[in-house]
């Protein structure tokens, strides 16, 4: 029972010292001010005597208050001052009961220490007061008749009960104290089972560095004792920021609270370098200051080796240990930003390489630009670049100067000179070398094309030398390059805009009427200028834009087809031989006429150059046969260029043949001209075959066409290429004409 009750009363004591002594200033300070109160109070209550001895008594209690060090006798000290200023009060209020009220005020005050010692002393000092006083000198303690002893009595139970109640409530604080304290200790203790026991190596650190706490993985990991001394500062880490300090670090962390990683160099036997990741969170007081820093720190070295690895992957070359393609790109825009001089590029490529990989197998082609390589990696001075493009070509970047690059391409052809050991034996191998100098940081790309252009021109010299880019060459790379940019540029915009297509009437030698037209594109300049397709046909050739190019025309073509289809019998596109040699071509050309089923395919005629049907690597005759059977008509171009001629006429199943203009031109001056025209529309009218004769420019020629039996003719004498619209009102113009 005893325990029972023990448990409902405070233990008492329990206040940190901070806060003790806050709370302790406080009423000392209160105290203090009941004596410049009661001087004041008994001034105008006219009872200075009881005034001068109550202050004469506290003031004591005051300087004992602020000068005791020890909780206890400076506590005590404020309770018997309270007591005597309560008594004070009273006794100059003439024992009004209203003053009575101070004990009770002070008895709340007091609960403030939460403390046996100075609150017992008040309560029992009051009940002395009470009864004491109350009975030597009755009318200053209270302002009623009656037995003294009861009213101290009735006085002191009052003030036991308000110190019972601010007990309880003084208990129960202490309680409900006991019991956060419980739930703080079972989150410490998970915090400590996490903090401690996790695998990640963790670390609190104060504001000013101070290593505050770690977990077992952080001292592990950087081989720390388990007991750090006090104070141990981030400097005192035994690792050292490759880049900058560790207070710099620090610093970083805490005003960005960012993820960084670093690499750290690890003082010990090995010096191994570590990567870690660095997670952190900073907590901070009400006022914004930071109290401490919670770093989770990952140690990512492995996974940077990785990278390292899949870096230097990329930038190498797997067979040869060179430089990649775009590791020299870009190595190469450094190099030229740090040499005012120029660097020159040398374009290698080995002659014959095909023939060695044909004759003895991949592998010893593999064998042999190992070989290749290791040989130029001894002829290449330091602070040069060496790169592998692919297949057998190399790619060499030399600072210094024109000169400098000559310098290292005749050593090349010199040590090359000399058989390659390969697989335990010689081999005899020669380079075809372009050289070409590159003087600004944007002319690296520039340089490796000049070079390479450099190098086909050694190539097609016989191989083995080396050759210097000239401007000449210059000028054809530059505009090769520029039409290259703008064909992209126009095939990815409005095709119909950047890509017009013109048309070329074809005419009825006798009458004049427009019968068909050719379809032929053009470009259009950014400033809205018209470009002929010299300048870009080629270049979509050799680039392989050919096909999207082809593509358009044959669109453009169709649509127009479909608006005219009352106007002219048919339009001819032409179909280059990379076009007729993708396998996508006549399946396109399918869906094409299935989008327009109202269209006749054969008002469609393809035309297909001589040199198209020799340079083709395709079945030419059984692709034609395939676009005949979708009811498109072929034409058999430039006819009389090529070495054969007659013998296409026979094998290929062409249904119109253009004359070429090198036959036209001066056709009515040239007896023999007129005599091989005649020889071949007698033999294409035999095949069944129509004729068109093309470049028509003169009148004479004109007549001499018609009466050789030309049925067809198309020429700048009745048009050059004029756009759409302004040939459809041609087209009006010429039935309005030949309209009887």
């Amino acid at each position: 029972m005893l325990k029972r009750w023990q448990s409902w009363i405070p233990t008492g004591g329990g206040l940190r010292d901070e806060y003790w002594a806050r709370r302790h200033r406080l009423l000392t300070v209160l105290l203090a001010a009941c004596v410049v109160g009661l001087t004041i109070f008994g001034t105008f209550q006219q009872a200075l005597t009881a005034s001068w001895v109550t202050v004469l008594l506290v003031l004591p209690c005051v300087v004992l208050a602020a000068r005791l060090r020890s909780r206890r006798p400076a506590s005590i000290a404020v309770a018997l001052g309270f007591v005597i200023a309560c008594a004070g009060f009273v006794t100059m209020s003439d024992g009004l009961t209203e003053a009575h009220f101070s004990f009770f005020v002070v008895v709340a005050a007091l609960a403030l220490y939460r403390d046996w010692a100075p609150f017992g002393v008040f309560l029992i000092a009051t009940t002395l007061h009470h009864a004491v006083f109350g009975t030597l000198w009755h009318s200053h303690t209270y302002d009623h008749n009656g037995d003294p002893l009861l009213w101290a009595a009735l006085h002191g139970v009052a003030v036991l009960l308000a110190a019972f109640f601010q007990a309880i409530a003084w208990a129960l604080t202490e309680d409900e104290e006991r019991r956060a304290q419980e739930n703080l200790d079972d989150r410490e203790a998970q915090l400590s089972v996490a903090f401690d026991e996790t695998p990640v190596p963790m670390v609190m650190l104060s504001p000013d560095g101070v290593l505050l706490r770690t977990n077992s993985a952080y001292r592990h990991w950087l081989h720390l004792p388990d007991d750090l001394p006090a104070g141990f500062h981030i400097d005192d880490l035994p690792v050292t920021l490759v880049d900058h300090t560790l207070s710099g670090l620090f610093d970083n962390l805490a005003s960005s609270g960012s993820v960084v990683a670093t690499r750290l160099y690890r003082h010990n036997d090995t010096g191994e370098l570590i990567w870690a990741e660095i997670h952190s969170t900073s907590l901070y007081d009400r006022e914004g200051r930071l109290r401490l820093m919670f770093l989770n720190c990952l140690d990512v070295t492995e996974s940077r080796r990785q990278q390292d690895e899949l870096h230097r992957q990329v930038r190498h070359d797997s067979l040869t240990g060179l430089l990649s393609r775009s590791a020299f790109e870009d190595d190469l825009e450094a190099l030229l930003d740090a040499d005012t001089e120029g660097v020159a590029v040398l374009y290698v490529d080995v002659d014959r390489f095909k023939s060695i990989n044909d004759g003895s197998g991949h592998s010893a082609g593999d064998s042999v630009l190992k070989a290749i390589s290791a040989r130029l990696l001894t002829i290449v001075p330091e602070g040069s670049l060496i790169a592998r493009f692919g297949g057998d070509e190399f790619v060499v970047a030399v600072p210094g100067g024109s000169g400098a690059g000559a310098f290292v391409g005749e050593a090349a052809l010199a040590a090359f000179s000399e058989p390659l050991a390969v697989d335990d034996s010689l081999l005899t191998v020669s380079l075809s070398i372009g050289l070409a100098l590159a003087a600004g940081a944007d002319q690296g790309e520039d340089a490796v094309l000049a070079a390479d252009t450099a190098m086909y021109a050694a190539k097609r010299s016989g191989g083995n030398r080396m050759k210097i880019f000239s401007e000449q060459m210059r000028v054809s790379v530059h505009e090769r390059i520029a039409a290259e940019k703008l064909l992209r540029e126009a095939l990815a915009g409005d095709r119909p805009t950047t890509l017009p297509v013109w048309f070329q009437p074809i005419v009825r030698a006798g009458s004049g009427e427009i019968v068909g037209a050719e379809a032929l594109v053009r470009m259009r300049a950014a400033d809205g200028s018209i470009i002929g397709p010299g300048h870009f046909v080629p270049t979509a050739e050799e680039t392989g834009m050919i096909v999207q190019l082809g593509e358009h025309v044959l669109i453009m073509a169709l649509r127009h087809l479909m608006e005219w289809r009352d106007d002219i019998d048919y339009i001819s596109v032409n179909v280059s031989p990379r076009q007729l040699a993708e396998p996508d071509f006549v399946p396109l050309l399918a869906d094409l006429l299935a989008a327009n089923p109202e269209l006749d395919p054969k008002r469609l005629v393809l035309e297909i150059t001589e040199t198209a049907l020799l340079g083709s690597s395709v079945d030419v005759r059984e692709r034609l046969e395939t676009i005949k059977r979708l009811g498109v008509r072929i034409a058999l171009d430039d006819f009389g260029t090529g070495y054969s001629s007659l013998t296409w006429l026979q094998n290929v199943p062409a249904d119109v043949v253009k004359l070429d203009r090198s036959f036209v031109a001066g056709l009515s001056s040239d007896a023999r001209k007129s005599s091989i025209i005649q020889a071949v529309l007698w033999l294409a009218t035999s095949l069944g075959m129509s004729a068109v004769a093309e470049g028509v420019e003169e009148e004479a020629d004109h007549h001499a066409l018609h009466a050789a039996g030309c049925e067809l003719i198309q020429g700048y004498l009745f048009g050059k290429p004029m756009p759409p619209a302004e040939f459809a009102e041609r087209i009006q113009r010429s039935r309005m004409a030949t309209t009887p």
